[in-house]
């Protein structure tokens, strides 16, 4: 005999806990049930272990969707403030690191003994090292879930599985393989907020200067983010790397301007004025890292002392500053990758409900759908609005 539920949320990550303790909380018997052996581990390991648990600018703009309009609702529903609440009444202390980009003071450990404490005070079940068997759906339009530790029933399941991105943390195509089980279709998907990879002539230019960090704008496909950029033994990392690598595919063009917020050209003439006796490599070491500084006058840039060049040659050296090609070869993986690109195409999933428009009872929240947020909190944060969405649906 199966034990029967309001309702089974599969996952119990940021989007699963928040959907269980809504429905909880609104009344509803929920069971969470979660294969890895404790609840939240990407929420543990986010942001250096402080995690940024939302950005108070978040706006669906923030988001890459087949569907550009598929996260507003819920959004709109839940905002970081209603999240900011809930981690003040818990009197969990935070700070805003960049812009927008809220962190525990102490310990991402706080967040996710909120969201247990939450479950537990509206009387949800928690099952970890719960591994799924088999999903059915009966001929009653409900749902019976066979685990390792028992079979489980309820006219509602929620799909809360999460993406492909960080496998050591137990994550899996799980909810793609469910979604498609139940008429879903699946975008293609691929590792988003992830380092960049270099090959050949362009990683061995490169390679020495790892552990290098400069400012830069990074642009692709008409997106530009002006961040650190950071040189890694097999590529480029760091945050302007992370943001734009979710818009950038193989063989496209990736270009960046080494001297963000300055008029390259200008600079140099005045740098030529004041110091003309000064090589471009020592002029250019006072904007970015001098070994960096170095390298693009060994390999890219003819380096003279600055009286030496000519206007056209001058503004020559200022469109290469300006827009500096990088020729990445490919992305680190889903090993390192912070979210999954792609999913369950939303087209066949309700934006204000998070139900599915082809299978009754069933629910789809967080990351596991087609929706990718930037770097910087905007993920917990659709997982939060989603969740919420979701568990309210489920009550209604």
């Amino acid at each position: 005999m199966s034990q029967r539920y309001d309702a089974i949320v599969i996952g119990a990550g940021a989007a699963g806990l928040m959907c269980a303790l809504t429905a909880g909380g609104r009344g509803l018997r929920v069971l969470v049930v979660e294969h890895a052996n404790k609840v939240g581990k990407k929420i543990l390991m986010s942001g250096g272990g402080r995690c940024n648990f939302t950005n108070t600018g978040t706006t669906p703009a923030n988001y890459l969707s087949a569907n550009p309009h598929f996260c507003k609702s819920a959004l709109a529903r839940y905002t970081p403030w209603h999240f900011i609440d809930l981690v003040e009444k818990h009197r969990i202390a935070y700070h805003e690191k960049a812009p927008g980009q809220l962190f525990c003071d102490v310990s991402s450990k706080l967040i996710v003994k909120m969201l247990v404490d939450e479950c537990a005070a509206a009387g949800v079940e928690i099952r970890t090292h719960c591994t799924i068997e088999r999903v059915e759906h009966g001929d009653d339009g409900g749902f019976r879930v066979r685990t390792a530790q028992g079979s489980f029933a309820a006219p509602a399941l929620v799909v809360a599985s999460g993406g492909l991105s960080i496998p050591s943390l137990g994550a899996s195509g799980f909810g793609y393989e469910l979604a498609r089980q139940f008429g879903h279709a699946v975008l293609p998907t691929r590792a988003g907020l992830v380092p960049l990879t270099l090959s050949g002539k362009h990683q061995e230019r490169l390679a020495d200067l790892s552990g290098v960090a400069l400012e830069v704008e990074a642009r692709c496909n008409g997106r530009s983010f002006r961040e650190a950029m950071l040189f890694t033994h097999r590529g480029v990392s760091g945050p302007a790397i992370l943001q734009i690598s979710s818009y950038w595919q193989p063989g496209d063009e990736l270009r960046l301007d080494l001297l963000p917020g300055r008029d390259a050209h200008e600079w140099l003439r005045v740098q030529q004025k004041a110091r003309p006796d000064a090589e471009l490599k020592t002029v250019l070491a006072e904007a970015m890292p001098k070994r960096f500084a170095q390298r693009l006058c060994e390999v890219w840039l003819p380096n003279r002392p600055m009286r030496q060049y000519d206007p056209p040659q001058l503004r020559q050296v200022a469109t290469l500053l300006a827009d500096w090609p990088l020729v990445a070869s490919g992305t680190e993986g889903y090993r390192t990758a912070e979210v999954t690109l792609g999913g369950v195409d939303t087209g066949g999933v309700s934006s204000s409900t998070l139900q599915s428009r082809l299978v009754p009872g069933l629910y789809f929240v967080g990351e596991v759908l087609d929706v990718t947020g930037w770097l910087g909190g905007y993920n917990f944060q659709w997982a939060w609005a989603s969740g919420h969405a979701a568990g309210n649906a489920l009550a209604a």
